[in-house]
């Protein structure tokens, strides 16, 4: 078996003097043909108020492609005044209610909804309301409105939607009215008017 050689260095050799790096001095890469500065190209954006706080409009708009898919009958029914909703057909399901907004299955059980349509006049009774002065984006109603929620009977759930007019208050009977012609095809088809009857 050959032995390998081990060359061992004394301390004083393994200490070699370390000389320093010149720092070399960077070169910045300046480009002089074809400068442009950036320009703004969107739209300004116009102060509505400034007191107490700013208020601006803004003008940005994109092109949302929305499908409302298995809740498509309930915009159908918008159109021609009718406001559907959707029940699950399940016996052994414990909700036996009618659903507003509508459901495509059942939030319980999980069963596909069956659809069904409410007589008309649809009566129902303002559970709660808030007045909106400034919208979110997407909703175009003129401000201020009043938002309402509105107990419909037999629902399991409580609809929101808008009083065309007049003033809310909770217990106020009100009927649902549609926008049939020029409709939105969005839920603003429907809203609610003060009932007396």
């Amino acid at each position: 078996m050959a032995k390998k050689k081990v060359q061992i260095k004394s301390k004083a050799q393994s200490k070699k003097k370390v000389q320093p790096k010149k720092k070399m001095a960077l070169k910045k890469k300046v480009q002089t043909k074809g400068t442009e500065q950036i320009r703004f190209i969107g739209q300004t954006t116009k102060i509505r108020q400034t007191e107490p706080a700013t208020v601006i409009e803004w003008p940005r708009s994109i092109t949302h492609v929305h499908t409302y898919g298995m809740l498509s009958p309930f915009f159908e029914g918008l159109r021609k005044g009718q406001l559907r909703v959707t029940r699950c057909p399940n016996q052994n399901c414990p909700e036996k209610g009618l659903w507003i907004p509508p459901r495509a299955h059942c939030p319980d059980c999980h069963t596909e909804m069956r659809w069904d349509t409410l007589p008309n006049p649809v009566i129902g009774t303002i559970h709660t309301f808030t007045e909106v002065v400034y919208a979110g984006t997407g909703i175009e109603l003129s401000t201020p409105y009043w938002q309402v929620d509105v107990e419909i009977p037999g629902l399991a759930t409580i609809p929101k939607s808008y009083l065309l007019y007049g003033k809310p208050y909770i217990g106020m009977k009100v009927k649902a009215e549609f926008r049939t012609k020029k409709p939105t095809n969005t839920v603003l088809d429907y809203c609610w008017v003060p009932y007396e009857g």
